[in-house]
C-alpha cells in the first residue's frame, strides 16, 4: 500500500455519460497508512474541461490536484 495521499479531486465519467467530481481527503493513521473519505459533488458536468473549470474556480484547484479517471 502507497503512504502518499491521493489527489484531493477526481473528475470521473459515470454510466449516464456525464462527468461528476469526487471530493477526497486523506489523512493518516498513527502507522502512517493512509485512510481516504470521498464525497461526491450533486452537480454534473458534459465535459471533464468544464469540471476542472469549476474545480480551479470553486475550489482553486491546481492542475497537480486534479486527477482523472
Amino acid at each position: 500500500m502507497s503512504r502518499v495521499a491521493v489527489r484531493p479531486y477526481l473528475v470521473n465519467k459515470d454510466e449516464e455519460g456525464v462527468f461528476r467530481i469526487t471530493v477526497r481527503s486523506t489523512r493518516f493513521n498513527s502507522q502512517g497508512y493512509p485512510l481516504v473519505s470521498t464525497e461526491m459533488l450533486g452537480e454534473t458536468f458534459p465535459t471533464a474541461t468544464k469540471a476542472r473549470t469549476y474545480l480551479r474556480e470553486h475550489y482553486r484547484a491546481e492542475a497537480t490536484d486534479i486527477a482523472t479517471k
